[in-house]
């Protein structure tokens, strides 16, 4: 099997988390299952199916070889009931802080199948950093609170989250500490989005709304189906003018499902904009990756 180390360049900035090879875009025959992320300073190997152990162990020699302020390797197995880490090299960590855009996020290894930080979206946090101050802003679907960090280090009024999720809005707390943040500014809502309408409608109008849904969750969201609930009470949240951050995640459904969708159920918001995903994040196929559209509430 080829490896994905000819295929990486050692970071410029070893400061910055950042992924370091994206095989999931199928840009690179062979090597599908495959992402690697730096977070200093440890690296992580996602593996989507399995694999043989020489070949394994041979990426990750390369790996060390690459970066040797590398002080912590480990494979998490998402092709594994739990999606359980593996730790291939120096001692057991558990949690890491993340570093992006002189922003720090809480990192979890071994707790559940994400980490707590979605790096192909990084474009996106850097401009909602960048277009945030004295908003007013509404988080649907936080996790995290990734955005919120971003928004409240940019100079927003406030910021609402929104999240079935009450232990990812535990570490969204803990990531604004982790930033020195004004707590009074943040309001956490451990809430159902489509059953809360009335409880997020309290604390607007909002001057920004990010909206970063799940594509499925059994028994809670399917975005095919519901994205539209959200997009026509835009006009019950946002003030005129305001504006909104669309993410699609889905690889099923491509950037005109959500154009579509916004043109139908509020014809009133005019699409101004795309963020792009880090370059990294190389896709064989238009449309496969995250979606990232800007749209002004008229």
């Amino acid at each position: 099997m080829i490896s994905p180390i000819e295929y990486i360049n050692k970071p410029a900035d070893l400061v910055e988390s950042q992924r370091l090879f994206h095989g999931r875009g199928h840009a690179y025959p062979g090597l599908e299952h495959v992402n690697i992320d730096w977070i200093a300073p440890a690296i992580i190997v996602t593996l989507y199916s399995e694999v043989e152990r020489d070949w394994l162990e041979a990426v990750c020699n390369e790996l060390q070889v690459l970066l040797p302020e590398c002080e912590n390797l480990q494979v998490q197995y998402r092709c594994r009931p739990r999606a359980p880490f593996e730790l291939m090299f120096g001692d057991e960590v558990n949690q890491l802080i993340a570093v992006e855009n002189g922003l720090k996020y809480t990192i979890s290894l071994g707790r559940a199948q994400n980490t707590g930080l979605f790096l192909d979206i990084a474009n996106g946090r850097s401009w909602v950093k960048e277009n945030s101050e004295g908003k007013n802003v509404l988080n649907l679907f936080s996790y995290t609170c990734g955005f919120s960090v971003a928004a409240i280090a940019g100079g927003a009024q406030r910021v609402v989250n929104i999240d079935m999720a009450k232990g990812a809005l535990s570490t969204g707390r803990d990531n604004h500490r982790l930033n020195g943040h004004d707590m009074t500014r943040v309001i956490f809502q451990g809430i159902d989005i489509f059953k809360s309408w009335s409880r997020i409608k309290k604390y607007g109008p909002y001057d920004l709304l990010i909206s970063d849904p799940p594509s499925f969750q059994k028994g809670s969201v399917d975005i095919q189906r519901d994205y539209y609930k959200i997009m026509s009470r835009i006009p019950q949240l946002v003030k005129p003018g305001g504006m909104l951050m669309m993410c699609l995640n889905s690889p099923n459904l491509d950037d005109d499902f959500l154009k579509q969708q916004m043109a139908e159920h509020c014809p009133d918001c005019q699409l101004v904009g795309k963020v792009e995903n880090p370059e990294v994040f190389k896709e064989a196929q238009q449309g496969k990756g995250l979606k990232v559209y800007l749209y002004q509430y008229l």
